[in-house]
């Protein structure tokens, strides 16, 4: 059988998502078919969300000069609200993200809920947020994403991005281990082929889908915020 394995009689492709393994569809298609799983999904979402998204506005500011922000995968909005309170010239926010985990979000004065897939297009704006999406896809499909939102942005318009980095060499400390704990996380309960990456595997890929421009800001020894600039 090669890489493949028998379980029972189906036969299994170890590159599925144990997701699906254990419950036969996708995760996203599981919550959304289940509303009482996506209100849970909603509140565990934002009480991650709310906590990072405060001290990430503390320490960075790349906001100010933006008119319309888009959210690529901002799921009930969370983020857009919190941005928009603290950056009032940030007047109109697009949360985007897939039809199904925009259908049930909340209204949010100033932010328009738009279903989509970011892998066809992207929704037009000064500058675009995306937030703990990048780290469960390929490098391929990472690209295909940064160059839909290359095309949405005006000239010097910014793709923000907030996502781990991983240290360039790993050792025993806790932050490494914490971070590597999450990669494997990653790797086995959504994609097997998504993954944490370094501040230079971020800033190779922004290159290779059309942004010149890399910055990278820390809002912990974990966690960054990266600029693109078109």
């Amino acid at each position: 059988m090669g890489a493949w394995a028998l379980v029972g009689e189906a036969v299994v492709d170890p590159t599925t998502e144990p997701f699906v393994r254990a419950s036969g569809e996708s995760a996203i298609d599981y919550y959304t078919k289940r509303p009482n799983v996506m209100a849970l999904i909603y509140k565990s979402l934002s009480g991650m969300s709310e906590p990072l998204m405060r001290e990430l506005l503390q320490l960075y500011d790349g906001f100010h000069g933006v008119d319309t922000l888009v959210d690529v995968g901002g799921c009930n909005g969370v983020s857009l609200r919190m941005i928009m309170a603290k950056f009032p010239n940030v007047r109109s926010g697009i949360n985007f993200d897939l039809p199904d985990m925009v259908a049930n979000a909340p209204n949010i004065p100033g932010v328009t809920h738009v279903g989509g897939d970011a892998f066809t297009s992207v929704p037009a704006g000064d500058a675009i947020f995306i937030k703990w999406v990048l780290l469960a896809w390929t490098d391929e499909e990472c690209k295909v994403v940064m160059q839909n939102c290359h095309k949405a942005l005006p000239v010097d318009g910014k793709l923000i991005v907030c996502e781990p980095v991983v240290p360039e060499l790993t050792d025993d400390s806790r932050r490494t281990r914490a971070l590597l704990g999450g990669d494997i996380f990653i790797m086995t309960m959504y994609r097997t082929k998504g993954k944490h990456r370094t501040e230079e595997q971020f800033k190779q890929l922004g290159i290779s889908s059309g942004f010149p421009r890399f910055r990278a800001f820390y809002v912990d020894p974990s966690m960054a915020v990266l600029e693109f600039q078109k």
